[in-house]
């Protein structure tokens, strides 16, 4: 790391480290390294600049690491603490990304490749000097062009705002939350349906039609016997097994 990679400074502080035995001078002389080598942390922060986070934030998270690491260096075992910390420092940002960033977090594919659509759109704004096309971003990453739409909607799940920000109105200043209807109750309804359909194609045809006059014409399960053939001994077995094959389809398809 160019900040402090070459500082004699530090070098020095580490052999001071290494050779030393009174822990509240060790602490100190812990205390002076990661003073000496704040710069470096505020490189690694660099890097990861214009992915949602302030930048502010994150210099501090990057010390916390460059704290860490001045902490868990052991200097008799190795000289090079630069390449030591530069690893934990990185790490502890990418927690904190991992941690903290998404409020509704979407797949993990997605913020992995979102932070490479964000550089490579940097990149070619630099070199075309216009915002990219996303086809354009897409050609340089080799992905998709939904991928790259995916990835840049995204964003908008980082930071939410809240339901009593004001926004402009004719009416004058009113909140988010004046804006939003009523709460739909069948909308609950929506991904339930949706999943029981997908969990449906696996059950046998015959198993569907007994679900269906079950549960669609109310018939009785003598009714149900009747009309499909069977006893309503089987039918009661059936519909048990069915909703035992549903049941475990609708707990593979959840929310990990």
């Amino acid at each position: 790391m160019a900040d402090t990679g070459d500082d004699p400074a530090v070098r020095v502080l580490v052999a001071r480290i290494a050779e030393n035995d009174d822990p509240a001078q060790d602490t100190a002389l812990r205390r002076e390294l990661a003073e000496r080598c704040m710069p470096m942390a505020t490189s690694v922060a660099r890097r990861f600049r214009n992915r949602g986070e302030s930048f502010d934030e994150l210099v501090q998270v990057a010390c916390l690491g460059l704290v860490k690491a001045t902490q868990g260096f052991d200097a008799r075992r190795g000289k090079d603490f630069v390449g030591y910390a530069v690893p934990t420092i990185t790490g502890e940002v990418k927690r904190h990304f991992r941690d903290h960033g998404w409020q509704i977090r979407p797949p993990r594919r997605v913020q992995e490749l979102r932070a490479d659509v964000v550089r490579t759109g940097e990149e070619l704004t630099q070199e075309l000097g216009r915002s990219p096309r996303m086809s354009e971003i897409a050609a340089r990453l080799e992905v998709d062009v939904d991928e790259v739409a995916e990835c840049l909607a995204s964003g908008e799940s980082y930071h939410l705002r809240s339901i009593d920000a004001p926004v402009p109105s004719a009416d004058g200043e009113v909140s988010i939350a004046d804006s939003v209807g009523a709460a739909e109750p069948q909308y609950d309804l929506v991904e339930d349906i949706v999943s029981l359909r997908d969990a449906l194609e696996t059950v046998a045809p015959r198993e569907r039609r007994i679900l269906a006059l079950r549960y669609f014409h109310e018939l009785t399960q003598q009714q149900i016997a009747q009309e499909v053939g069977v006893t309503q001994m089987q039918v009661s077995r059936l519909l048990t097994r069915t909703h035992e094959q549903l049941r475990r389809e609708l707990e593979q398809s959840g929310p990990e």
